[in-house]
């Protein structure tokens, strides 16, 4: 694969996808600082805020499977941009919430219309990278990253100050939804299969029914695309679920414990700033490689050796050993011949979805049966796995 010069029609369209991943980390994160004080207002027990809170990938999972046909009816650039004022309004309405069932089903409305969403934003991500010829998805990864923790601190300074939560998520949804319709415009026209190559024709032309030409080979190829995916998220949330339970159990004080998942994150970020550049020079196939080994080797050797500072960097190298590891599996079933646009993606997506459920209940229950250092063990598991899979992942390198 041969980097291509970008014009500005490709530089424009970079920046407005840039923007419509900084601002869907940003719409729903200014939500999480205020859970306390939801939880107080509504009276909910821990029980039944883990119930509504847990509405969310329940409902992606039942949707995430619409968002091929929503892309091949109305583009990626409709979907990614308009589908925010969606998330939008499921985040206004938690604000007005009277009671638990109002609460659960506006999470309900989140979830559903981020899983779609985020499919098409990583669906014309995936547009402007071929236009480049090179890989930028990481980059975008990096901006959901980057609005994702302003979002937290907008909620946290509004709950700080006291600002009236209809008037905190009313200001911060609109904020986001100015800026992901103002994008619009910049995006690439046109349908999502106008610029994918055809590899055997030159007459022919991607499907435009969904679900079109999933034959044995090409649901074998998603699963495991799939299972690179689950196993990247597999990392991340253990890390937000059970790395500051985990140190605290090492005798880590409340300030230190939180460190574990710090240092996941931001290791992820560095990542993910430096992996487009580290697939266009190595490969997808060899910096999977390497990043399931680091996950194997730094939790792995964090788990046999447990101390506190082992820990933190055990999951430090685990952060930036899966930072490629969902980008790398969107693109691979991305490319796959003979789909209509957005089907792979969509299929690999919900896959990753599905590792997000299941994660910590798996977690959680071989810890109550042995020991939260036993049900740990799926971390440097997951890190294995994708050594072992990641031969699937495409070996191509970008010359400038």
């Amino acid at each position: 694969m041969v980097a291509v010069e970008a014009g500005r029609t490709e530089r424009r369209a970079r920046a407005a996808v840039a923007l419509v991943f900084l601002t869907n980390g940003l719409v729903y994160a200014n939500l999480l600082p205020r859970f306390p004080q939801i939880k107080a207002d509504l009276g909910l027990s821990n029980t039944q805020l883990g119930l509504a809170v847990a509405a969310m990938p329940f409902a992606a999972l039942l949707a995430g499977l619409t968002a091929g046909p929503l892309i091949a009816r109305f583009t990626s650039a409709k979907v990614a941009s308009f589908g925010m004022a969606v998330i939008a309004l499921g985040v206004v309405l938690v604000g007005f919430a009277p009671s638990w069932a109002l609460f659960a089903t506006a999470m309900l409305l989140v979830g559903a219309s981020d899983a779609v969403v985020d499919v098409a934003q990583n669906a014309h991500g995936l547009r402007v990278q071929r236009r480049y010829g090179r890989s930028i998805l990481n980059g975008f990864h990096a901006l959901w990253s980057v609005g994702a923790v302003a979002g937290g601190l907008m909620g946290s300074a509004a709950a700080g100050i006291g600002l009236a939560l209809p008037v905190h998520l009313g200001l911060s949804s609109l904020l986001s939804v100015v800026i992901a319709v103002a994008v619009y415009p910049s995006l690439l026209r046109g349908a999502d299969g106008d610029d994918r190559p055809v590899p055997d024709a030159a007459d022919a032309a991607p499907p435009r029914r969904p679900w079109t030409g999933l034959g044995p080979r090409t649901v074998a190829l998603l699963a495991v695309f799939g299972l690179v995916a689950i196993s990247g998220t597999l990392v991340e949330d253990s890390g937000a679920t059970w790395a500051a339970v985990y140190l605290q159990g090492l005798e880590a004080g409340a300030a230190v414990a939180g460190l574990g998942f710090v240092a996941l994150q931001g290791c992820q970020f560095v990542g993910r700033l430096i992996g487009d550049r580290m697939v266009d020079r190595f490969g997808q196939r060899a910096v999977a490689r390497a990043g399931g080994g680091l996950v194997l080797a730094g939790t792995g050797l964090a788990l046999a050796f447990p101390t506190v500072p082992g820990t933190v960097a055990g999951f430090g190298l685990a952060g930036f050993g899966v930072a490629t590891l969902v980008p790398a599996a969107m693109t691979a079933a991305d490319h796959l011949p003979g789909l209509a646009p957005g089907t792979g993606l969509t299929i690999v997506t919900w896959l990753m979805r599905v590792g997000f459920l299941v994660s910590p209940p798996v977690v959680g229950l071989v810890a109550d049966a042995t020991s939260l250092r036993a049900g740990l063990l799926v971390v440097p598991l997951a890190g294995l796995v994708v050594v072992v899979v990641a031969g699937v992942l495409s070996t191509r390198r970008t010359r400038a």
